[in-house]
C-alpha cells in the first residue's frame, strides 16, 4: 500500500512538470481511464495552464525530469505505437544532455572501480568533454611499457545512477500494471512488456563491461566489413562504473564542412552506412541501435567508426528470417508470401485471415511503385507495416520497433550525404548474399543437420524420459490413492474474498492518489 501511494505521488509530479510544459495538448481523450485517474488528469491539466513553462512540448517535459525520464523518452521514441507518431517524432530529438559532475567525483569513481589511483592507470586525465543521463567521457592519455603515450576515451558512470533508475523503474512498473488492468485494449502494447525491455536495456548501460563487450563481439562481426570499424577496448582500465578506449581522431559526420574539406566521397558514404548497418541487423542479429551523426566518424584512414555502444538491438533468426523475407515480398510484389510470413512467425493470430492481411499489404505496397527508387523508405515501408497490423491484433515486436526506429535514423544519415540513394540497389548485395546462406541449397543442407543431431540427441534421452514418464504417472496414482487436491467450497470463498480485498486496495490507491493530488493543489496557492 505505502509503495503504491509513493508511485502515484511519483506520478502526479511526473503529471505536473508535463502539465506545465503543456505536453498534454491533443489528448483529450480520458473517458476509458478509471474515474479517479479522470479527476486527477483534469486537474493537472488545469494546474498546468495557470502555472505554465517557458519551454513548451513533450520533450523539454521530459528533459526537466531528469536521467531516467530521458531514457524513457528515448526508448518511447521506438514506440509510436503507444504514444503517435507525433510525438514519437518529436521524442526522437530529445537530446540526452546533462550538465557534467567535477571531475574530482569521476576520478573518485575511476579509483573505486578500477582498484587502483588514476595516477597509476592514466597519464593525465582531462576535464569532461560530454556528459549525458548515464555517464559522462573524459579523454586521458596513457603510457604504455614501452614508454609511448597514446589517447584514450574513459566513460564514467554517473554516482548513484543506479538507485535513481531503480526507483524511477518501479514508478514505471507500477503504471504499466495499472494501464493493463484498467484499459485492456493496451493489453496488445504490452506495457509491462516495454518496462522490462527498458530495465533491461538500462541494467546493460549501467555496467559498462557490457558495452565493452559490446564494442568486442561488433569488432569480430565487422572484422573483413569494408569502410567500417568500432574502438579498441582497453580491458586493463576497464570495469563495471568505467570504460576506457581507443580515442578516435577523425572527423564526426556532423561536420559536413570538416568532412568536404576532406574530400569525403559522400555518395559512396551514404552507401556504406547503409551497407553497414544492414550486415549488422541481417547478417549478424545485433547492430548499433543509435547511429545518429555525432556518434558516427570518419577516421584518419577514412574509415567508418561507430562509438557510443549503450544501446544495441538484437534480432533472432526468426526475426532476421521475417525481416528478409518480407523486404523481398514487398520488392517481388508477392503480398501473400509476406501475409504468409506474419503467420508463421506468430505475428498474427490464427482467427485473422492471412488472404484479407495479404489485401491490406497490398494496400502498403502498391502506391510504392509509382515513386523513383530513391524515395522509396524501408523504414516507412516497415512503420506502415507494423501500423496496419494493429488491425490484425498482431502483437507487438518491440525489437522490430526498434529496428525499424533505428533504420529511420541510419536512412536519414545516409540521405543527407547522397539525397537520391536507391535503398534497394544499396540493400541488395547484403540482402542477397544472406539470402543465399539461408534460403539456398546449402541452407537445407545445414537445417538437416541440424534436425538429425537434434533427432539424435533425443533418441539418446529417450530411456531417461521414459523413466521420468513412469515417476510421474506413479506420483499421480499416489495422489488420487490419497484423495488428491480437492478445491472444495471453502477454499473458493476465502480466495474470493482475498481477490476482492486486492482489488479493493487498488481502487483505494487510486482514491487516495487524487486526493493527494488535491492536497498538492491546494499548496500551490497558499
Amino acid at each position: 500500500m505505502a509503495n503504491s501511494i509513493a508511485n502515484l505521488v511519483r506520478l502526479m509530479r511526473t503529471g505536473w512538470v508535463l502539465a506545465r510544459h503543456d505536453a498534454f495538448a491533443g489528448a483529450e481523450t480520458i473517458d476509458d481511464l478509471p474515474p479517479a485517474l479522470r479527476v486527477g488528469f483534469r486537474l493537472i491539466r488545469w494546474l498546468g495552464r495557470r502555472h505554465p513553462r517557458g519551454r513548451k512540448g513533450l520533450a523539454a517535459a521530459i528533459a526537466e525530469l531528469g536521467p531516467s525520464y530521458i531514457k524513457l523518452g528515448q526508448f518511447l521514441a521506438t514506440r509510436a505505437d503507444i504514444i503517435g507518431s507525433e510525438r514519437a517524432a518529436e521524442l526522437s530529438k530529445l537530446q540526452d544532455k546533462l550538465p557534467p559532475f567535477p571531475r574530482g567525483v569521476a576520478l573518485e569513481e575511476i579509483r573505486k572501480s578500477l582498484g587502483s589511483s588514476p595516477k597509476a592507470l592514466f597519464d593525465e586525465i582531462g576535464p569532461p568533454i560530454a556528459a549525458a543521463s548515464i555517464a559522462q567521457v573524459h579523454k586521458a592519455t596513457v603510457r604504455d611499457e614501452d614508454g609511448t603515450l597514446r589517447d584514450v576515451a574513459i566513460k564514467v558512470l554517473r554516482p548513484g545512477i543506479e538507485k535513481h533508475f531503480a526507483r524511477d523503474l518501479d514508478t514505471f512498473y507500477y503504471a504499466a500494471r495499472m494501464m493493463e488492468r484498467y484499459n485492456p485494449p493496451s493489453r496488445r502494447l504490452r506495457p509491462i512488456k516495454t518496462v522490462d525491455m527498458l530495465a533491461q536495456s538500462v541494467k546493460l548501460e549501467m555496467d559498462l563491461r557490457m558495452e565493452a563487450a559490446a564494442l568486442s563481439e561488433m569488432a569480430e562481426n565487422s572484422r573483413n566489413d569494408p569502410g567500417f570499424r568500432v574502438p579498441r577496448v582497453d580491458w586493463e582500465r576497464t570495469g563495471q562504473r568505467v570504460l576506457t578506449t581507443e580515442w578516435i581522431e577523425g572527423t564526426p559526420l556532423s561536420d559536413v564542412e570538416g568532412l568536404r574539406a576532406r574530400g569525403v566521397d559522400f555518395e559512396q558514404l551514404g552507401n556504406t552506412i547503409i551497407q553497414t548497418f544492414l550486415r549488422h541487423a541481417i547478417r549478424d542479429g545485433f547492430f548499433h541501435a543509435d547511429m545518429h551523426q555525432g556518434n558516427l566518424f570518419i577516421d584518419d584512414d577514412g574509415l567508418l567508426v561507430a562509438v557510443d555502444f549503450g544501446i544495441t538491438g538484437r534480432l533472432d533468426m526468426k526475426d532476421r528470417r521475417f525481416l528478409a523475407e518480407i523486404l523481398w515480398g514487398f520488392i517481388t510484389r508477392d503480398y501473400q508470401r509476406v501475409s504468409n510470413v506474419h503467420f508463421q512467425a506468430g505475428y498474427v493470430p490464427l482467427d485473422q485471415s492471412p488472404q484479407v492481411f495479404a489485401q491490406a499489404l497490398r494496400a502498403i505496397g502498391e502506391p510504392l511503385l509509382d515513386k523513383p527508387a530513391e524515395q522509396i523508405s524501408m523504414a516507412r515501408l516497415l512503420g506502415q507495416l507494423f501500423h496496419v497490423t494493429e488491425q490484425f491484433n498482431m502483437s507487438t515486436q518491440p525489437q522490430l520497433l526498434l529496428l525499424q526506429k533505428t533504420m529511420v535514423v541510419v536512412e536519414g544519415v545516409a540521405r543527407s550525404f547522397n539525397p537520391r540513394l536507391n535503398m534497394w540497389e544499396t540493400a541488395e548485395p547484403v540482402v542477397r548474399q544472406w539470402a543465399e546462406q539461408h534460403f539456398g541449397p546449402s541452407a537445407y543442407l545445414h537445417d538437416a543437420a541440424e534436425g538429425a543431431a537434434t533427432l539424435g540427441r533425443f533418441m539418446s534421452n529417450l530411456p531417461e524420459f521414459f523413466s521420468e514418464a513412469e515417476r510421474t504417472a506413479k506420483l499421480i496414482a499416489d495422489m488420487a490413492y490419497a484423495g488428491g487436491l480437492k478445491l472444495d467450497h471453502a477454499t473458493s470463498e476465502a480466495l474470493a474474498i482475498a481477490q476482492a480485498r486486492h482489488n479493493l486496495t487498488s481502487r483505494l490507491a487510486l482514491w487516495i492518489g487524487a486526493l493527494a493530488l488535491a492536497v498538492l493543489a491546494l499548496g500551490q496557492f497558499m
